[in-house]
């Protein structure tokens, strides 16, 4: 269990340099700048912040490679990525408050046949773990959450409240599902027969990779056939919709209201950014960004920053609403030498 930090662990946690010593012999906890108090440490990353950090009364601050200032009480460890090291010592105190505590919830059901180790996972109440379904020790299962027949959960994964994982879907190790996100739900598959949008069976599954985030009330389709993949360490943000047989590969990123439509290919470490779209069967390639409210109608090569529907590299982009502005005034003087023209 994590415990209090002297200013020296403090520093090795982070690989961090220690540029000032401070009053407090421990730490205990995180917070704010603004808040925060002498048994606390905050962290300094935006210059915005420039004043909360010259009169903070925390013990110490983790701030940028180059930085001397804030008061004399406070102590000062430096390090390349402030936010991110910040974000290491959170993860040490959130141990102390919050450790797996084993057991199954009296209004849990577990269904026989369900694989499981009652000693090294929790199910909360108003689960139901279908049967052969698989779940990995160290995981805990949120209350109301529904993990359907045979679908394997890793371990050490967290299954929040109102989640379902549909049947045969797989989740792989160290997995945090949000409140009411959906796993392997019906691809959106019909064809047009005799008047009539007629469904098409989804038959396939979803595959998670290890260390994936999937926000609150994002959806993931099941594949029609084979799979919907997820690759390894991706993070998916908060009302996302991911269509049937998709694949996004490792380390990407993809934020809340964007859509990706069947059969589309994400490679590694692609980021999708607000309410963007990619349409079917086209691939984006590997580090490519997409900017908000972009739009993706053909295969893009990675690597490149793009923007606008159809996607174009943003600086393309760019020239063209400035030309498109542009035009509005060129109208204006088109008209103008009409009129003169006519009064000759």
């Amino acid at each position: 269990m994590a415990t209090a930090l002297s200013l020296s662990e403090l520093a090795q946690l982070v690989d961090g340099n220690i540029v000032r010593g401070g009053l407090a012999p421990s730490l205990a906890g995180v917070a704010a700048l603004d808040v925060a108090g002498p048994g606390e440490a905050s962290f300094f990353g935006n210059d915005k912040y420039r004043s909360q950090f010259l009169e903070t009364r925390a013990g110490a601050v983790i701030a940028a490679t180059g930085e001397t200032g804030g008061p004399d009480t406070c102590a000062l460890i430096t390090v390349a990525n402030p936010s991110l090291a910040f974000a290491t010592v959170v993860r040490h105190f959130a141990a102390a408050a919050k450790t797996l505590e084993p057991g199954i919830h009296p209004r849990a059901v577990v269904e026989p046949g369900a694989v499981l180790d009652p000693t090294k996972v929790r199910i909360h109440a108003g689960a139901v773990i279908m049967p052969g379904a698989r779940i990995g020790d160290g995981t805990e299962v949120g209350p109301n959450s529904v993990i359907g027949e045979e679908a394997v959960i890793g371990a050490d994964c967290r299954i929040m409240a109102n989640v379902t994982v549909r049947e045969r879907c797989v989740i792989g190790d160290r997995v945090i599902l949000q409140p009411g996100c959906v796993v392997g739900s019906d691809g959106y598959g019909y064809e047009f027969s005799g008047g009539r949008h007629v469904k098409i069976d989804q038959v396939g599954i979803v595959e998670v990779g290890n260390d994936v985030e999937i926000g609150a009330n994002s959806t993931i389709d099941r594949a029609r056939f084979g799979k919907t993949v997820i690759g390894e360490g991706t993070k998916v943000d908060n009302l996302v919709m991911i269509a049937h047989n998709v694949v996004i590969g490792k380390h990407c990123l993809v934020v809340s209201q964007s859509g990706i439509a069947g059969s589309a290919k994400l490679e590694d470490y692609v980021t999708v950014a607000a309410q963007a779209g990619v349409g079917g069967h086209v691939t984006v390639g590997a580090k490519a960004i997409l900017t908000a409210r972009t739009g993706v109608t053909a295969s893009i090569p990675g690597g490149a920053t793009y923007a606008g529907k159809p996607a174009l590299p943003v600086r393309e982009e760019m020239k063209q609403q400035a030309q498109l502005r542009r035009l509005v005034r060129l109208i204006e003087r088109v008209k103008a030498l009409e009129q003169k023209l006519g009064g000759e």
